[in-house]
């Protein structure tokens, strides 16, 4: 995808993040995410804050506050900017916002892509809510996470591993084979393990959670 079709289906990523939590009761915005740590409340500030670039100063002072932690900086500021925000407000923002390409300075759209669709399965999946993604988009998704390094290192925990999209024209890797829905993979490339393996089938694919008592 370029990056106009990027662009474009951020945009409806965050419409459709948007329509979801509209209709959420209270309890489920305090529901925990797939995300380790955080709240449905949480990822929905985390994806509405990201068109709304906070200046340099305010981005080195919550690096300082997280002692340097990319993960914990990004924790504190959703965590600061949900509690700040009633809930119809957070949705008003990812609509208001939809559309922006503003960036912040350590980012870019390739990983703003990705990062709307995989935030937008940690709400959904949870929820039990559909969360439906073109296969463009979670290819591009998908290939963006895979080509990476840090924070990930998806090629490297998969070593071994040969990913094979069942609804989608998207493999990678090499070794045992891993197949299901390309939104399955994309939970399994970003670390999203237990939340993956149900949907998963293969010599290759991650155990499943042990069954209850009989």
């Amino acid at each position: 995808m370029d990056a106009e079709e990027s662009w474009r289906a951020i945009a409806a990523q965050r419409l459709a993040l948007a329509d979801l939590l509209e209709g959420l009761r209270d309890e489920e915005w305090e529901r925990a995410s797939l995300c380790q740590g955080w709240r449905v409340r949480d990822v929905a500030a985390h994806v509405a804050m990201a068109p709304q670039v906070a200046g340099v100063g305010a981005l080195l002072a919550d690096a300082v506050r997280a002692r340097g932690s990319f993960h914990r900086l990004n924790h504190d500021a959703a965590v600061r900017h949900a509690e700040g925000r009633p809930a119809a407000r957070l949705v008003d923002e990812l609509r208001t916002h939809a559309h922006s390409r503003r960036l912040p300075a350590v980012t870019n759209y390739r990983n703003i892509l990705f990062d709307t669709v995989v935030h937008g399965l940690d709400v959904a999946v949870p929820l039990h809510r559909p969360w439906p993604v073109p296969a463009a988009v979670a290819t591009a998704a998908a290939d963006r996470v895979w080509s990476m390094g840090w924070p990930f290192w998806a090629r490297r925990r998969l070593r071994g591993v040969r990913l094979v999209a069942t609804d989608a024209d998207w493999s990678a890797g090499t070794g045992a084979e891993a197949r299901g829905p390309i939104a399955a993979l994309l939970l399994l490339l970003t670390g999203r393990t237990a939340a993956a393996a149900p949907r998963l089938s293969g010599p290759g694919a991650p155990p499943g959670p042990p069954a209850g008592p009989a």
